[in-house]
Parts: structure tokens; C-alpha cells; sequence
């Protein structure tokens, strides 16, 4: 069975209870494959569409579609704009209800600030939406990213509000029309291996690791000596040969590993 996202997040946990780890996070319009369901039928075992994740949500937090309407949906969503900024509001034209949307939120059927949802119209400020994906270059980057300093780090999540490291840079590719994988040791196999830092490029992802060689980490190169990442909180540091720099606290904080161009 499929189903769709009509909450603007939507916590995919570890386990089918409140308590569970959020291991990633729905936005609104995303599509899942429900593979399996609790004993009791309030969650749902499922496996998102955009990147394989699999997870528990909250049965009443997700929409059954018919096989009809999932394959209609997909076509429209596979040329969606985009919303490049933070935080858009959209409008039911329903119920004239708000919803607020959260940055990579992909809008089908999209033209002129109109988008349709399973037959209901939104409207939302076109200033707020890409309908082609940004041209990848060092000053988009920074037009683009400017807004996400000091979100703050939140395990498993991929909203304004809060972001892991890599649900950062699958949210930020994402504007550029880069499909990112979830994980960081899953993005570090996407793209081909850049070798060194100085012919690194805007965009480019920077890997690093934990003790044990395990990659942990990853971050949006804006140049060879600059990064953008979320640790702590999303900002901007200096990128050496080493790793991250970290002026706050004067040392090293990520060992560089591998950079990959997408």
C-alpha cells in the first residue's frame, strides 16, 4: 500500500512508539511504500520513496492512496518546483487554512503560485519557490544557504527548525537537483572521488570520520578553505587538508576523509 505526507514533518522512528529514535523525518508531500503495520494498527512500517529510508510513523499522520492516485501523483511530482527558502506558508483553497513548509518541499503541478495535492489547490508566494533546480556555483550557494545559519542540530531531521549533518546537505543539494541518499556514509558512495582539496568545488561534499575509519560527518564545501555543515548548530568553518577548524574552540573537530562531487 502507498501513502503520502500531509503534515509539513512527519518523525519515520526507529520503532512504532513516540519514544523511538527519529531516524529521519517526511515532509509534506513526500510518498512512502507501507510495508507492514503494528499489532494494534496505529503505525505504519514503511519505506520512503525519495531515498529508501525505512521506519515507523504514526498511521494517522500519513495518507492511504489508491494505486490510481499514487501513479498520477508520481508523474506530477517527478517535475516539481521547490520551495528554496527556509520556511513558505501555503494556503488550502479548500478551507483557506495555512500550512507551513519547510525548506525541499516539492510542489506538483506548480505553475504561477498554484500547486495541487490529491486534487486540492494551494496557493503559495512564487518568491519562495524554484520551478527549475538553482545552477550550482559558489555565489548560488551562498544565496541559498545564507538562511539555514545557526538551525540548530536535531538528530534525524531535515526542516528549518532542525537538521542532522547530512539531512542538511540531502535538503541543500536537493535545491541544485542533487538526489542525496540519507546518511552520510551512504552519500560518501554517491558521485566520483575528487582527490584533492584544492580542485575541490562548490558544492562539493566533504566526508570526514569517527576514530574507527566509520564516516560520520559530511558538509557542503563552499570553497578549498571554507565548509558549511551542521554540528551544533548549521555554520560556516575553515576546511583544511586535515578537517574542520574549528575557531571556537582552537583545534580540529572532523578529520577529513574523502570529498565526492555529484
Amino acid at each position: 500500500m502507498k501513502a503520502i505526507s500531509l503534515y509539513s514533518i512527519v518523525p519515520v522512528r526507529a520503532l512504532a512508539r513516540e519514544s523511538a529514535e527519529q531516524n529521519t523525518q517526511m515532509l509534506f508531500g513526500e510518498t512512502c511504500q507501507i510495508t507492514a503495520a503494528s499489532e494494534d494498527a496505529r503505525w505504519y512500517q514503511v519505506r520512503l520513496d525519495g531515498d529508501g529510508q525505512e521506519g515507523w510513523v504514526d498511521a494517522k499522520m500519513v495518507t492511504p492512496m489508491t494505486d490510481k492516485e499514487y501513479r498520477a501523483y508520481r508523474k506530477a511530482y517527478a517535475s516539481a518546483a521547490v520551495v528554496v527558502f527556509p520556511m513558505a506558508y501555503a494556503m488550502s483553497e479548500n478551507n483557506g487554512q495555512t500550512i507551513p513548509l519547510t525548506a525541499g518541499t516539492c510542489l506538483p503541478d506548480y505553475q504561477d503560485g498554484r500547486f495541487s495535492v490529491l486534487g486540492v489547490g494551494f496557493r503559495i508566494d512564487p518568491g519562495m519557490v524554484a520551478v527549475q533546480p538553482l545552477v550550482l556555483n559558489e555565489q548560488n550557494l551562498l544565496q541559498a544557504v545564507r538562511f539555514f545559519l545557526n538551525v540548530p542540530y536535531l538528530w534525524g531531521g531535515r526542516n528549518a527548525l532542525g537538521m542532522d549533518c547530512s539531512g542538511f546537505t540531502q535538503v541543500v543539494m536537493g535545491l541544485f537537483g542533487k538526489r542525496l541518499l540519507r546518511n552520510a556514509s551512504e552519500q560518501a558512495t554517491q558521485g566520483r572521488t575528487v582527490t584533492d582539496l584544492n580542485k575541490a568545488k562548490a558544492g562539493d561534499l566533504a566526508f570526514f570520520d569517527h576514530q574507527d575509519g566509520r564516516i560520520s560527518h559530511v558538509g557542503i564545501i563552499i570553497d578549498s578553505s571554507r565548509i558549511i555543515h551542521c554540528s551544533g548548530r548549521v555554520k560556516v568553518e575553515k576546511l583544511d587538508a586535515t578537517g574542520i577548524w574549528s575557531a571556537e574552540r582552537g583545534d580540529y573537530t572532523h578529520h577529513l576523509v574523502r570529498i565526492q562531487r555529484v
